[in-house]
């Protein structure tokens, strides 16, 4: 446990900044699921439609540093070719 006043102050910090960090990890895995489940529903226009929808909030949570830039280029490239694969 902190002691000293400027543990106890980065303690706090670190716990605002933790649940503000879920709330938007939450974000993502929510616009993630939408565009997974527009695909399982297996309408092109509204996997599209959600898949362009994700990839801002995608891209702002990585510039953020909320999820790393390579897992947003991940997840992206992976929705993208199901939406595509659906399309097809």
């Amino acid at each position: 446990m902190a002691n000293s006043p400027q543990a106890k102050k980065r303690a706090r910090q670190g716990e605002k900044r933790r649940q503000h960090n879920a709330g938007l990890r939450s974000v993502v895995r929510t616009s993630i699921k939408k565009v997974l489940a527009a695909i399982a529903t297996g309408n092109a226009e509204e996997a599209t439609a959600a898949y362009a929808a994700a990839v801002p909030v995608i891209d702002r949570m990585a510039d953020k540093g909320i999820i790393h830039k390579n897992k947003a280029a991940r997840h992206k490239s992976r929705l993208n070719s199901q939406v595509k694969a659906l399309a097809a």
